[in-house]
């Protein structure tokens, strides 16, 4: 038994249930470390939005108090990984470094360095697959190369599919035998100087434990009719655990273990609620696998010709759209509820991505920075995935001509208007047939409707015109 230490490198993988860098960090009997390095300038253009730093906060207080009751305290370090880790192991004698993989291009590059300096100074570097059912590189067509469409992606996918069982946490760590350094995690200043996440305490739970809550409470509630209520923004039908498998609260594996258990018969059968879920967690699959081997689509189209799309730049148009206040309810409402909760519903996503980018022509990097900053979930994968697919320029995209119809939307996905009501208290007082369209009301209507002393604005632009306008710009680089 030697007692120098082994460092585990905690990036977004905030949890100890299922971590291999942890477990076999733990399996070697020497005393454990753990590590959190804050080092955003190493991320690039993509450093951690405002509102994903308020939950990497507290996710690392909970991680926190969790390697506190194993026996061995978080120490916290910022600046650059390299540097943080050389002083770390000069003052402690740490013999190796485990990490789980990430995926990211600027992380990619920046791992290989760190792990490359390391080796030359003797360490043992041990890097782990800790936040993916399959490794980016895994899954290749028959020609050897990589996907661009998720359907044939998820069905190679699903034929690689292990049944590895979740790794337990260690029962306790072996701690360091002196005193380390550590900085507060109140230091790294991730939490808003201005009072605008009160409705982030009221939305969320953040934690290893309260994923897995979150996930039993799905199992337990929603995930037979989810197939047909994840469409609906009004009600609790989506698992709402985006932000945990973002920050690796919760792994790809346990939920994968966990579907297995409840209904292997009906994983893959398609219309139903365990089905339609367990595709989600593909699609996440498939975002890594884009960004690991198109690493520029972070920031420029996949598709070279959209490079040439007459985007267009005005300052008040895209304010409108971020305030939401675009005089369209249901796009509105997710704007809102996004600023008021950092998350929005992914129904909702798709149509106020498809508003930006087609009814206004503004360029999806402005929608992707927008969301970067404001979403608690915020993925770079998943973010880059989801905005070239509603602007039509990136991998499995929406077909150029479909543009979301914002009035079309709101009645068929919240026809009853609950979802409206509680976003918008302007319109609080409508009824389910006026709310979808509130323009065509008198303004007298619109003023006794509103529960606070503001009236709905008009619509910034007519859709159908606009829709038209987006056709046209389409059909030049097409």
């Amino acid at each position: 038994m030697s007692d120098a230490p082994v460092i585990v490198w905690f990036r977004q993988d905030l949890r100890i249930v299922d971590n291999p860098a942890l477990f076999h960090a733990a399996e070697t009997d020497k005393p454990v470390i753990p590590l959190y390095i804050h080092s955003p300038d190493e991320e690039g253009n993509w450093s951690p939005g405002a509102a994903s730093s308020w939950w990497l906060h507290h996710s690392l207080s909970q991680l926190g108090n969790s390697l506190s009751d194993l026996g061995s305290d978080l120490v916290v370090r910022s600046g650059d990984a390299l540097s943080v880790l050389t002083d770390l192991i000069e003052k402690t004698g740490a013999v190796g470094v485990n990490w789980n993989r990430r995926y990211e291009p600027m992380v990619i590059a920046r791992d290989k360095e760190v792990k490359k300096a390391l080796k030359k100074k003797g360490v043992d570097v041990s890097s782990f697959k800790g936040s993916l059912l399959f490794e980016p590189h895994e899954i290749e067509t028959q020609a050897g190369g990589p996907y661009k469409v998720f359907s044939p992606f998820w069905k190679r996918s699903k034929e690689h599919l292990s049944r590895e069982v979740p790794l337990p946490a260690p029962t306790a760590l072996r701690p360091f035998s002196s005193d380390v350094d550590t900085e507060k995690i109140e230091s790294l200043e991730l939490l808003p100087t201005i009072d605008w996440d009160s409705g982030f305490y009221e939305a969320w739970d953040v934690g290893e434990n309260s994923a897995m809550e979150r996930f039993g409470k799905f199992i337990d509630d929603a995930i037979v009719d989810y197939s047909k209520d994840r469409n609906k923004p009004g009600i609790d039908g989506t698992a709402r655990l985006s932000p945990h498998l973002h920050f690796g609260e919760i792994s790809p594996r346990q939920i994968h273990h966990r579907l297995l258990e409840l209904d292997e018969d009906n994983l893959f059968k398609r219309g139903t609620g365990i089905e339609a879920f367990f595709r989600e967690i593909g699609w996440r699959e498939f975002a890594y696998h884009l960004i690991y081997h198109f690493p520029e689509t972070t920031d420029t189209p996949l598709y070279s010709k959209f490079e040439s799309f007459p985007w267009v730049k005005d300052k008040n148009l895209l304010e409108r759209w971020q305030k939401g206040l675009t005089g369209y309810p249901l796009v509105d409402a997710g704007m809102r509820q996004l600023w008021h909760t950092g998350w929005m519903h992914n129904r909702v996503r798709m149509l106020v991505a498809s508003f930006l980018v087609k009814d206004l022509l503004i360029h999806w990097l402005e929608g992707a920075k927008w969301f970067w900053d404001t979403l608690v979930d915020a993925d770079l994968a998943s973010n880059s995935m989801g905005w070239q697919w509603a602007a039509g320029s990136g991998a499995d995209a929406a077909p150029y001509f479909r543009v979301f119809n914002p009035i079309s939307q709101s009645k068929k996905f919240d026809s009853d208007g609950d979802y409206i009501r509680r976003w918008i208290p302007e319109l609080a007082g409508l009824s389910a047939k006026q709310i979808h369209e509130p323009w065509l009301l008198d303004e007298d209507v619109l003023k006794k409707a509103s529960s606070n002393d503001d009236v709905y604005p008009q619509p910034i632009v007519e859709h159908s015109e606009a829709r038209h306008r987006a056709l046209m710009a389409y059909e030049k680089i097409k």
